[in-house]
């Protein structure tokens, strides 16, 4: 059995397919029916099994319902690699909001405290895409520009807030690990602790600038603070 931090290298979609083919606890991540899919394979390199995403003009990704309190484990781990940065994107400009790799947490909380304007958003939301957007939504992105750090809100919605993970043409090629404290994170990003973790994924995309990318995907995990682990 698949530790849930593993199991997204079982993922193998070449096209959307349908649920039952998909790793059990597994789903695709539709943006909405307008958008062009990614599209995902399973491949080896380097000795080890990792998710190579293609977009092309595409937005689309792959994400895990959360079984574990991201209070107990709020430090996210993961590595990923892309090929090229998408020319044309900055994450600030609706039109050109796209980027080669994202990590996407999604966070349950009550959407009637939020002020009108934010569930207006989710409405409008709902409206277009047939989807309930969450009560909030955490995203680590490869950013062209903005400094690594950088704290970027959506467009379109207040509830979605980006934190620069990666930044720049230096390493692209070549693979990164990166570990972010989501929970110091989330607060930087919503000025509150975070509401239960409803699932967490991957999204690569191009649907804006009409670009095309790829990128890989390692193994996505979760542990305890550090000051967690030391004896008391």
């Amino acid at each position: 059995m698949l530790k849930p931090a593993a199991a997204v290298l079982c993922l193998l979609a070449c096209a959307p397919v349908p649920a039952a083919d998909l790793p059990q606890g597994w789903e695709a991540l539709k943006i909405n029916d307008k958008k062009k899919p990614t599209r995902y394979f399973l491949i080896e390199e380097g000795g080890r099994k990792v998710l190579h995403a293609r977009a092309d003009a595409s937005a689309s990704g792959l994400q895990r319902a959360a079984s574990f309190s991201i209070l107990e484990r709020p430090m996210a781990r993961w590595s990923w690699k892309v090929s090229r940065l998408v020319a044309g994107a900055d994450n600030s400009r609706a039109g050109r909001e796209d980027s080669p790799a994202r990590i996407v947490l999604a966070f349950d909380g009550d959407t009637a405290k939020l002020p009108r304007i934010d569930q207006a958003s989710l409405y409008v939301s709902y409206r277009l895409s047939g989807q309930h957007l969450p009560y909030a939504t955490l995203m680590y992105i490869w950013s062209n520009k903005a400094p690594v750090g950088s704290l970027i809100e959506n467009p379109h919605t207040r509830r979605i807030q980006m934190v620069v993970a990666s930044s720049g043409a230096a390493g692209v090629g070549a693979w990164q690990t990166l570990e972010r404290d989501v929970r110091a994170d989330y607060w930087r990003a919503f000025k509150e602790e975070p509401g239960r973790l409803l699932s967490y994924g991957v999204l690569t995309d191009t649907d804006n600038t009409g670009e095309s990318v790829e990128a890989w995907y390692g193994e996505i995990e979760f542990r305890p603070a550090v000051s967690a682990l030391r004896p008391r």
